[in-house]
């Protein structure tokens, strides 16, 4: 009883102090609206706009990719390669394409707060994925043919990802590539100014590919370029690398970044809820 007392007074106190009469922190009630309206416009796009925005979401990568090789070229440093990867990303969130583990957080709020349905979200994820690899594939083999002095890199650097196979290392580095992009994606929705967008596409860069991490999209389109190239890749061995680093990407975007944030704004979701369903009586959680 005592503990149950302390909670309320918590709440009606966090009510007092903040602009809103939620009982979460302003900037956190902000950024939840925001991202539930992104989310439901994300879930309600037509068969038409999900294929283009994917495909230009695989094209922007390969604007990153290109700037990637143009670094790793005259410098050798796949640090600097990565904050130049960063520029594909940018390009990405100022076009509004898509790429697939950005719709990991937006979405999820959508759909638990009602404003979605999960098989709009399985369309969304299984489109986005698909369309993102289309383009990556197609925009590395222009890339290919406009600058064969690049081939080199790519198959080092596309075979220093596939090298091993499934192992804690390789594992590890895929968990936290989808991690980190879903992480950018809620940085992206707590700001308006471009200079953060910028800064958040290069933090991207730097720690994704810089670092060599796995992801499903991203490193793909540095294999598929690859294979134009001539490398020794079988699409088999791709099609087995993608069935494990993007259950892995996704369980780094989903467990561990949005599972915790829902249940930080769970009083949110459930008043999102009582707005679609004024009958819905889940209990709210206090956490």
């Amino acid at each position: 009883m005592v503990g149950r007392d302390r909670d309320r007074g918590q709440a009606q106190e966090r009510r007092r102090l903040g602009a809103s009469d939620e009982p979460v922190e302003d900037a956190l009630v902000e950024e939840f609206e925001k991202t539930v309206a992104e989310g439901a416009n994300r879930l309600n796009r037509t068969w038409r706009a999900l294929i283009i925005t994917g495909l230009f979401g695989g094209i922007d990568v390969g604007i990153g990719l290109l700037a990637m090789l143009a670094v790793l070229d005259a410098t050798g440093s796949k640090l600097l390669g990565g904050i130049a990867f960063g520029i594909g990303l940018y390009a990405l969130r100022l076009a509004h394409s898509e790429l697939f583990t950005e719709d990991f957080l937006l979405p999820i709020n959508a759909v638990v707060s009602r404003h979605g349905t999960w098989r709009q979200l399985l369309r969304l994820w299984s489109a986005t994925l698909a369309t993102n690899l289309l383009g990556g594939w197609a925009f590395s083999w222009l890339v290919v043919a406009a600058f064969p002095r690049f081939d080199e890199i790519l198959v080092e650097t596309a075979k220093g990802y596939m090298a091993g196979g499934p192992t804690l290392e390789s594992g590890s580095l895929a968990v936290l590539a989808g991690f980190t992009i879903t992480l950018i994606t809620r940085m992206n929705q707590g700001s308006s100014e471009g200079i953060a967008t910028l800064a958040n596409s290069l933090i991207s860069g730097l720690l994704v590919v810089g670092l060599g991490m796995l992801h499903g999209a991203l490193s793909s389109s540095v294999i598929f370029g690859a294979m134009h190239a001539g490398a020794d890749i079988p699409y088999t061995d791709w099609l087995v690398w993608c069935a494990w680093v993007i259950p892995l990407n996704m369980a780094g975007g989903l467990v561990i970044l949005t599972l915790p944030r829902l249940v930080r704004t769970w009083e949110l979701v459930v008043r999102e809820r009582a707005a679609q369903d004024p009958e819905d009586e889940t209990p709210s959680v206090v956490v």
